[in-house]
């Protein structure tokens, strides 16, 4: 951290990137892991806890290997999300916030994901995908397994 620290000129810009390595060390961010980072740099953790809320790269507990998140904001909404949803649901055998139970897939909602323009989408990882019917998304979970 203290490393981390030293290549910004202000603390608190090493906010996200420390949060972010946190995450790819851990799986996700604690409540421990908030209140060293804003020690670390001299923010309140509750700051540190509404930027990890803000961001939906940020989990507060564990998901699958592969944790998808389906974008539910209106670009999406008036392209079919909820029909998205409810065919990845049938699909993993999961509802919205759970995770497949040999942990392999994780399933969230989530606000805007900035690519309005492949609506309905979803992300995996950091990774986007869109357009999409039940047809893209059943080959894209056959290429995940």
């Amino acid at each position: 951290m203290d490393e981390l620290k030293g290549r910004f000129p202000h603390q608190g810009s090493a906010l996200l990137p420390a949060l972010y390595l946190i995450q790819e060390e851990k799986g996700y961010i604690s409540d421990e892991a908030m209140e060293y980072v804003a020690g670390k740099i001299d923010v309140s953790p509750a700051f540190v806890a509404g930027v990890v809320s803000f961001y939906t790269l940020f989990h507060r507990g564990p998901t699958g290997r592969h944790h998808i998140q389906v974008c539910r904001t209106l670009p999406c909404a008036l392209r079919g999300c909820q029909d998205l949803i409810a065919h990845l649901e049938r699909r993993l055998g999961i509802k919205v916030g759970g995770t497949t139970p040999d942990g392999r897939f994780s399933l969230a909602t989530v606000e805007c994901l900035g690519a309005c323009d492949t609506a309905p989408m979803l992300q995996i990882g950091d990774r986007d995908h869109g357009p999409l019917d039940a047809r893209a998304v059943d080959a894209l979970l056959e290429s995940l397994r």
